[in-house]
């Protein structure tokens, strides 16, 4: 395995396209964009709203000539909230629309209100999973939160990710659900 690389704002489009696939099957992303052709057109835009400021924080991580991709944002850094609703407001199934306000209420509910590291998005393209590439990612940038002393936040979207994050250190702190979504897990890791 190579060793993780910093990705450049310039290879933002290839991270992101990283990401639109690997969120394919995601049951929250699925939900909320159920037609094909809406996730594939508008997820890179929620990428970006929601994690883009990883790339000029120099905390967009990459392995494997962009197969699996972490975007942190740090401690103090935060996301294009207003983006973000403008693109799920487009694009949002009919299903989804009635809980929407509530879901992301709990998930801005749910957030911690102190300092640390957040990891809006992370995936690994699916020809690459299965290979330890989420795991590397995840103790490159664990590593950093534990020698800055910051905990480190996330929300896990299945419970194959949950458990992934379990073994790293982080614990359930809630259930984000509303109306018909899937469940949502916010996880907080303390640094050791």
């Amino acid at each position: 395995m190579t060793s993780v690389a910093v990705i450049a704002p310039a290879n933002r489009d290839r991270a992101i396209s990283t990401l639109t696939l690997a969120f394919a099957t995601d049951p929250v992303v699925r939900w909320i964009y159920s037609d094909p052709q809406v996730h594939l057109t508008l997820f890179p835009g929620i990428v970006e709203a929601f994690a883009g400021n990883a790339f000029e924080h120099g905390t967009a991580f990459g392995l494997e000539e962009f197969a699996a991709i972490a975007l942190w944002l740090p401690p103090g850094v935060g996301f294009d909230e207003e983006g973000m609703g403008a693109l799920i407001e487009q694009g949002a199934s009919d299903a989804a629309r009635p809980d929407l306000d509530g879901f992301f209420g709990q998930m801005g509910e749910s957030h911690p209100s102190f300092e640390c590291w957040y990891l809006p998005l992370t995936g690994v393209d699916p020809v690459a999973q299965g290979r330890g590439l989420g795991s590397a990612l995840m103790a490159h940038a664990l590593a950093r939160c534990d020698r800055d002393g910051v905990p480190a936040y996330l929300e896990a979207t299945s419970p194959r990710n949950r458990d992934l994050y379990a073994r790293h250190g982080f614990r359930e702190t809630g259930l984000i659900q509303q109306g018909g979504s899937p469940p949502l897990w916010p996880m907080l890791r303390q640094p050791n």
